[in-house]
């Protein structure tokens, strides 16, 4: 509880990120979708001074294996944070609920489990048209909104006890 007459711990300041290492798990499905979701995150991250040397791509098949990629990552502590991307499009079946939910909890599950930033950047769209409007190469591009949340949880992390 905050009390005006007790000193408050402030954090250190804000930490040159240009050294910290990303890991990027990107689905190879539905590819054009996922591969402009990559490029705007490495535009976003070479934006913020990060090297490629400093950042990792891994592709898997599908979303379903993005989680278990992260974890095998996360738990080198050789990153900073995960970038996980990719995009499900709802099709006729219940695939779509089993896939996009499933992803989504295995990327939170590795992120309390292993205490590093994985961040979910997979799109869960009704249709192409709608993966399509959150890839264009511009600033609502969720490869570059992911990146961002990256590196704000990376910086956030480096400076917490």
């Amino acid at each position: 509880m905050f009390s005006p007459n007790k000193k408050n711990t402030s954090l250190p300041a804000q930490p040159d990120i240009s050294q910290f290492r990303f890991a990027i798990v990107a689905s190879e499905y539905n590819a054009k979708i996922s591969d402009a979701l990559l490029n705007g995150a490495i535009e976003c991250l070479h934006l913020h001074n990060v090297t490629e040397n400093n950042i990792t791509v891994i592709r898997v098949p599908g979303a379903f294996e993005i989680p278990i990629t992260a974890q095998r990552l996360a738990v080198t502590n050789n990153y900073s944070a995960i970038i996980c991307l990719g995009a499900v499009i709802r099709g006729e079946t219940a695939h779509f609920e089993y896939v996009a939910g499933e992803c989504a909890r295995g990327i939170q599950d590795v992120a309390l489990k292993t205490s590093v930033p994985v961040i979910f950047g997979v799109l869960a769209t009704h249709t192409l048209k709608q993966a399509q409007a959150r890839a264009k190469n511009n600033d609502s591009n969720k490869g570059r909104e992911a990146a961002r949340a990256a590196i704000a949880m990376a910086a956030l992390f480096n400076r917490l006890p």
